[in-house]
């Protein structure tokens, strides 16, 4: 998840007064990771790729793990903010505003909120792996069900009289293609000889799903009213909907997982701690955010709990 500004500015100066204050350290100077590049120096201390990737990381700007070019201008730009990081907080540091009792306070949430971070890191690195992610995948298969998709071509005309009229023209032989073209009035398909591609009933218009529920390959249907019009169909091919591929749920599945994980975790640490809730409960409101399913229900074929209405359906595939 993205930090707000403000957050990512205090937890950046966190670091960056804490990498100040050893100044006079000469390890400081080594490789903080393995193979790290020097790739500039503020008043005599290096600041190294991972410390620019490691802000590009928390403004969200590339995942973790993601590798960042040193020669991209993502990475300019992003060296430029530490370098402006590293003078702020010198200068802080020259001021004495490390010691104001408010700064203290701030340092000292941002110091909480980056271990917070890397436990949740070492904790989701260890279990978000790749048998983990076929694992689910695999159970998440074997519970999917997989729907019927069709493919079909249409002409949409404006009265059921021409509509009847082309059915006639159609099952004398006429071209589908070229009546489409010619006829049509769906912009969206009649240049495409009326193609609509594959899919699923549930997605099309109720008179759609209506006029093709029991239709088989090969079937003329219609005219039937619609929307804009009077349809007429031509049904092409039917076949078994092809499941989610392990590449193509590997997103969701690592968003399950990693949020199962960090749930997992603080209810551990809070079933061990005392914590006592000094303000009252608060309310629940209309629209606000729900707890994410228990199960990553994109995998089913159905939205999770937490995410917004579902958008108006898609245009069939092609």
């Amino acid at each position: 998840m993205t930090k707000p500004a403000h957050t990512r500015v205090w937890i950046a100066l966190a670091a960056a007064l804490l990498l100040a204050a050893c100044g006079q350290n000469k390890s400081a100077e080594k490789p903080p990771e393995p193979g790290d590049t020097a790739v500039a120096r503020v008043n005599g201390h290096n600041v190294w790729a991972s410390d620019v990737k490691r802000e590009a990381v928390a403004q969200g700007l590339i995942s973790e793990g993601e590798p960042l070019d040193i020669s991209s201008e993502l990475f300019r730009q992003r060296l430029d903010e530490v370098v402006d990081q590293k003078l702020l907080a010198a200068e802080a540091l020259k001021r004495k505003l490390d010691k104001d009792p408010v700064a203290q306070r701030r340092l000292a949430a941002a110091r909480e909120r980056i271990l917070g971070d890397m436990l949740v890191e070492s904790v989701v690195e260890k279990a978000v792996n790749e048998d983990a992610i076929r694992r689910l995948y695999a159970e998440q298969q074997k519970l999917s069900k997989r729907s019927e998709e069709i493919r079909a071509r249409q002409i949409l005309v404006a009265s059921q009289a021409e509509g009847e009229s082309i059915k006639k023209l159609l099952a004398s032989g006429a071209s589908f293609d070229a009546l489409a073209m010619e006829r049509s009035t769906d912009q969206a398909t009649r240049f495409n000889g009326g193609d609509l591609g594959y899919f699923t009933v549930d997605v099309m218009p109720e008179a759609y799903a209506g006029a093709l529920k029991d239709a088989q390959k090969g079937a003329l249907i219609g005219p039937f009213s619609t929307e804009g019009g009077w349809a007429i169909l031509r049904v092409e091919d039917k076949r078994m909907e092809e499941p989610i591929t392990l590449e193509a749920a590997r997103p969701q599945i690592v968003r399950f997982l990693t949020y199962d994980q960090v749930r997992d975790l603080l209810e551990k640490l809070r079933g061990g701690a005392k914590v006592d809730m000094l303000t009252g409960k608060a309310q629940d409101l209309p629209g606000a955010p729900q707890e994410p399913a228990s199960a990553p229900a994109e995998l089913q074929g159905a939205a999770p709990a937490s995410a917004p209405p579902a958008p108006a359906p898609a245009p069939p595939k092609k």
